[in-house]
């Protein structure tokens, strides 16, 4: 089909206003949670106008040579025509031979830092003539959108909702920053040098935890959207976007494309066993290996969407009048994380690589029910010296019994 003849089908299924005097929400019936529809390229467009009305919207742009998360307006501030090629310590953009506007995988930013940013003040307090007086911090001046987020950045989100939202102390900022974002999913059409998100179970495909998906179908004859509604808002949304009837054939090319993409994955993990197996070996000499090559710079856990630790600084003015408390992000990998009175327990390289890894890969289900890990390819992407979390744990696996301890702590 040309494209020409699928922009006229499109806009022809767009409903068209109700007669005077009539109840416009009575011209069509409302789609349904579940709804595939086709939009085209430049609908994309009116979805952006349509979310900018009463959210923030936030998708990939290029910047500084990569793959960045910053507020949009536009449709041509989204990084078309661009893809990404990562392995082992090694990221570049180069330009695609075709306009495609989600050809690329994953940059060094995750969606974190808007819902658990970097620095974020916990409260300040002022001292006047009747004592200290303690305000919150406040809240956030508009609701969030999130365009363009994959399927293990999805599950990123899940994980980090389970950290921050359950249980008897949840988050009060993350929360509220969460419960009103709204999400618009990309189906993978491009995997990345470093992505095993396949091994993990949470990619290419989304599955759940979007409001509105994506599948970009891009072809000499066409470019569309499958557009899949994920939740009632993002039904209520498509229902009044551009848009026209999915068919078989439609659903054919958004499954072609994700297939072709978790046949692309550039990494693998075996999963079987890993929790008791890693928990097994605290004193394996792989973590002599990898201490030799580990600059504990903390790089892996920046960019990783899920890690979540922090540490808190707090700050007063020169007169003492006025003190806030501020949280930023921290890592397992800083000597200071796990300061002690006396010394950080961790003071090895190989004993805060240990930490990290067993953790993401192992401890986390005992604390969360999942793997802290979704497969992105981040930490192997973002790593100075090219340290491959699935290469480390195969070398584990292939050698579980060894004798030999551990030299440190």
């Amino acid at each position: 089909m040309s494209e020409d003849r699928r922009n006229r089908e499109i806009s022809q299924s767009v409903t068209e206003p109700a007669a005077t005097g009539s109840d416009p929400s009575a011209t069509s019936a409302p789609l349904a949670k579940g709804t595939k529809a086709i939009m085209s390229r430049d609908a994309l467009q009116a979805l952006i106008d349509a979310l900018a009305s009463d959210h923030c919207v936030l998708g990939p742009t290029v910047r500084d040579g990569a793959i960045a998360y910053d507020e949009i307006a536009k449709l041509s501030q989204l990084p078309a025509g661009w893809t990404d090629r990562q392995d082992a310590g090694k990221y570049r953009l180069e330009r695609r031979t075709d306009d495609a506007l989600f050809g690329f995988a994953v940059g060094p930013q995750s969606w974190k830092r808007f819902l658990h940013p970097p620095v974020a003040t916990l409260w300040t307090a002022h001292r006047g003539e009747d004592g200290f007086a303690i305000e919150p911090p406040p809240p956030a001046p508009r609701k969030f959108a999130f365009v363009g987020v994959r399927a293990c950045e999805i599950h990123a989100i899940a994980i980090q909702d389970k950290v921050f939202s359950t249980g008897p102390y949840a988050d009060v900022g993350y929360t509220s920053r969460r419960q009103d974002a709204f999400i618009v999913a990309v189906n993978c059409a491009e995997a990345g040098g470093t992505c095993f998100c396949a091994s993990m179970g949470t990619g290419p495909q989304v599955e759940s935890g979007f409001d509105l998906a994506l599948t970009e179908l891009h072809d000499e004859l066409r470019h569309d959207f499958l557009v899949e509604a994920g939740s009632d808002p993002g039904a209520a949304l498509l229902g009044r976007l551009p848009h026209g009837a999915a068919d078989d054939a439609d659903l054919a090319a958004a499954a072609a494309v994700v297939a072709r993409t978790r046949s692309q994955m550039g990494r693998t993990l075996d999963t079987d066993g890993i929790k008791d197996l890693l928990q097994a070996s605290p004193n394996h000499p792989r973590w002599d290996t990898v201490a030799e090559r580990c600059l504990t710079c903390g790089n892996c856990t920046m960019v990783c969407p899920t890690c979540f630790c922090t540490t808190v600084e707090d700050h007063s003015d020169l007169t003492g009048d006025t003190a806030e408390r501020v949280r930023k992000w921290d890592s397992c990998f800083t000597l200071d994380f796990s300061y002690l009175h006396g010394g950080s327990v961790r003071r090895s390289g190989g004993a805060r690589y240990r930490q990290w890894i067993t953790h993401k890969l192992a401890s986390w289900i005992d604390q969360f029910g999942t793997s802290g890990c979704v497969g992105c390819g981040r930490c192997i992407t973002w790593c100075p010296v090219g340290i491959d979390i699935t290469e480390e744990a195969a070398a584990i696996r292939a050698n579980p019994t060894s004798g030999e301890q551990h030299g440190g702590t």
